[in-house]
């Protein structure tokens, strides 16, 4: 580096560059990211397979445990195996497609899952609207909490978990 390093002022980062990023910025921008992804899968989801919703947000909610068990287990496996494909240098020809399809499958795995809370906490007698807006809300909220952040990574392997647990169980 060409002199000393600036001292970090609160909430931002400074980059060698000269660009000044906010950590707010980031902060907000992934809870923004959260909320959309799971408001359009969600809604996309409802209006194509909405048996599929039922099915999967009971399964959700009547195995919650063994859901989350079972997705944290596979999260996991993915991360390995992505891990042992990336290292071969061919095999990241591999990695790269199924950390795409990983990520839609967590993406709808989590919406099930947001939707299956949400489900609880407003119904859906009158209708699924209601419930993807507090699902997608629910998940904007926890991205944008450090402790959150935890809560939606636990939210979202069970989701991941009942899907995949119904696709291959």
């Amino acid at each position: 580096m060409n002199g000393p390093v600036p001292p970090l002022s609160a909430g931002t980062i400074d980059a060698p560059s000269g660009i000044d990023v906010t950590v707010g910025q980031g902060v907000a921008g992934g809870a923004v990211a959260a909320f959309l992804t799971t408001l359009a899968v969600a809604a996309v989801l409802v209006a194509v397979r909405p048996a599929y919703v039922e099915r999967m947000t009971d399964a959700v909610l009547e195995r919650p445990a063994s859901s989350f068990l079972y997705g944290l287990f596979l999260l996991l496996a993915l991360f390995v195996s992505v891990f042992m494909l990336a290292i071969t240098g061919i095999g990241l020809l591999l990695a790269v497609p199924l950390l795409l399809v990983a990520y839609v499958v967590w993406a709808v795995g989590a919406a099930v899952a947001y939707l299956a809370v949400a489900d609880r906490l407003v119904g859906h007698d009158d209708g699924w609207p209601k419930a993807i807006l507090v699902a997608a809300a629910l998940n904007g909220v926890l991205a944008a909490t450090g402790v959150g952040a935890l809560v939606a990574l636990a939210i979202g392997a069970t989701g991941f978990g009942a899907v995949l647990d119904d696709w291959f169980g």
